[in-house]
């Protein structure tokens, strides 16, 4: 069956005949699917004709696209790459993508002359190493602990450079007289030495024990012999923390190379996979994530698409990995990942002994890990709050407002004005939910139209995407402010959609179509519930509002001046204060800031100057 018009039918025709990544569009361009093919033009004309053994989930994607981009590339590993980085960008809705995983806690050995090692949950891409990401928090946390018992790395956020060191800016903390840490502040550490620590800590995270615990029983000898036995007691400190580490680690197969295992398992339309590392023949980490998977997804699609997302992010690749079936791009997923590791990489599938039990366990793990999410899920659904289900009552709702959406405009004398709209889940506010808006279409004060904007622009994007609406809507206003939420909604054919207005001066709660408001006691917890909900959309929507006035405040006087960057920027108003301070400021003060020539002194103070 086409489903086709004639402008993809020549986009079609046009499409060439070479490996490269597809993007399916609907109707506002949004990217519903990323796919890879071998011949693009084949594996589109098979989305857009496919014959009679279309299954239902195809059909549904189909039928919403509108449109399609493609890009070609060199080979089927770039082809691989490039569709697990859109996947990962797009999170299309019918591909299988990982969820949640900016949430997971990395460790990272940051880009310094002597490095930090911290636990952190967003990436910078300034030189420094991860590793990660850990979905077992509580095992990352050993492994950190046991990084600061054998391995005196800094703590401190002191910005140590070899002028601030030489300049002797700094003086050694507890740490240093306690023995946990060498004290690289005072250059007490050579910064070879310390980045030779570093290197362990590096390879101890990997797992890489062995090699490590041979290089320390040789440095301990070496102290000995030299009579330095102050130093050879520390170095033995850090052996015994390290055995004691080690003792905890299930050994599967001494001497084994180093390799991954994967497995996943699946109810519904949720999956979970699980990922043990194995080095040097003991399993040092566990790790699992939960997938989002569009209906009718196959086995196949979710190994293949759990693998390209896991290793797209994966600091270090083992010489063998190891997964429950064949999947269809075994191949390209080797050659890619050889190419990653530098060495050759090989997938294969045990079919007996200890390996394949390490698959079993894996898919065990996966499967209890799943039946627990969904056992929390069902939990959270079967218990409601007791201030929701008094919402329900005294609002006379069909439903109990489980999942509330509130909006509050901001702007100060009609200038930056915007939106917030908070979420509250079972009575508790649920911040990964929580939206932003700039006002695009009102200038000047006018609520009314601030919040008819930003009712429709919310409530239009949710039903383009097919996503669940609110079990109740709340309006930060009286009945002007309801009543332009309310024509928005019906505009959209939402006249059914519950929506109330939470008046400030009174605490008075209106409902569309009666002018007086209800009468909720005020000692309810239902109007104490969404006076809750009402103060986080204002405090979310003034906070917001303030910081784009401090940074329109901010940009007017610094921003415009030639050779005044971001760092800069931090720099000047850390040294003064503010910029008033800094226009009080001489040329000479300006230049003392760290990163200021006398020629951009200058230049700073004729345009604040001029800007007086």
């Amino acid at each position: 069956m086409k489903r086709h018009t004639s402008d993809i039918e020549n986009k079609l025709k046009t499409t060439p005949t070479k490996p490269g990544v597809y993007l399916l569009q609907g109707a506002a361009a949004d990217v519903l699917y990323v796919g890879k093919a071998k011949l693009l033009r084949n594996r589109l004309r098979n989305h857009f004709n496919p014959g009679r053994a279309e299954d239902s989930r195809h059909h549904v994607l189909m039928a919403k696209v509108k449109d399609f981009e493609v890009i070609v590339v060199d080979s089927e590993v770039e082809a691989l790459i490039l569709e697990a980085n859109l996947v990962k960008e797009y999170k299309p809705r019918y591909n299988v993508n990982l969820k949640d995983d900016k949430s997971y806690p990395y460790i990272r050995i940051t880009n310094e002359p002597y490095p930090r090692v911290f636990v952190t949950r967003k990436i910078k891409k300034d030189g420094s190493q991860y590793f990660g990401p850990y979905t077992d928090v509580k095992n990352m946390r050993q492994l950190l602990t046991a990084i600061r018992r054998i391995f005196p790395i800094r703590t401190c956020a002191l910005n140590l450079t070899e002028e601030s060191i030489g300049q002797k800016k700094f003086k050694v903390c507890l740490n240093y007289h306690i023995g946990r840490c060498y004290g690289p502040c005072e250059n007490f550490i050579s910064r070879a030495d310390y980045q030779t620590l570093v290197n362990r800590v590096v390879s101890f995270i990997r797992g890489e024990s062995e090699a490590l615990i041979q290089d320390l029983t040789e440095r301990m000898a070496r102290a000995s012999e030299q009579l330095q036995f102050e130093e050879a007691a520390k170095i033995r400190d850090q052996l015994k923390a390290l055995e004691t580490f080690q003792s905890r680690q299930k050994v599967v197969e001494p001497g084994a190379s180093d390799r991954d295992i994967h497995n996943f398992a699946m109810v519904k339309n949720h999956a979970c996979s699980v990922v043990f590392s194995v080095r040097h023949g003991k399993i040092n980490n566990r790790q699992h994530f939960f997938l989002q998977t569009p209906e009718g997804v196959t086995d196949e699609e979710i190994l293949a698409a759990a693998l390209e997302q896991y290793y797209l992010r994966a600091e270090y690749i083992p010489a063998e990995i190891f997964i429950p079936f064949v999947v269809e791009d075994s191949e390209s997923l080797e050659k890619w990942l050889s190419e990653k590791r530098g060495k050759k990489v090989s997938i294969s599938v045990p079919q007996k002994g200890q390996k394949a039990q390490l698959m079993d366990m894996g898919q065990k793990n996966a499967r209890l890990l799943l039946n627990e999410l969904l056992l929390q899920k069902n939990q959270y659904k079967e218990k409601v709050a007791s201030s929701v289900l008094a919402l329900q009552q005294d609002l006379s709702l069909h439903h109990a407002p489980k999942h509330i959406e509130a909006f509050d405009i901001s702007h100060l004398a009609g200038q930056d004005t915007v939106a917030s709209m908070v979420c509250f889940e079972n009575g508790q506010p649920k911040k990964s939910e929580y939206r932003k808006f700039k006002i695009q279409t009102v200038d000047g004060i006018d609520d009314f139209k601030s919040m008819a904007e930003v009712v429709h622009r919310r409530y239009s994007r949710l039903l383009d995407e097919g996503a669940d609406l609110p079990d109740l809507i709340l309006i930060d206003g009286g009945k002007g402010q309801l009543s332009s939420a309310v024509t928005v909604l019906r505009n959209l054919g939402l006249a059914d959609q519950p929506v109330i207005g939470l008046a400030k001066r009174l605490e008075e709660v209106f409902v569309p179509g009666i002018s007086d408001p209800q009468n909720i006691p005020k000692s309810s917890p239902s109007l104490h519930l969404l006076q809750r909900v009402r103060d986080e959309s204002h405090r979310f929507a003034v906070t917001f509002q303030r910081s784009l006035r401090g940074k329109r405040m901010i940009h007017s006087v610094l921003d415009d001046i030639p050779g005044v960057g971001e760092n800069r920027k931090k720099a000047l108003l850390q040294a003064f204060g503010s910029v008033d301070e800094i226009k009080k400021a001489n040329v000479e003060d300006i230049q003392a800031v760290p990163g200021i020539s006398r020629a951009l002194a200058e230049t700073i103070f004729d345009a604040l100057n001029r800007e007086d």
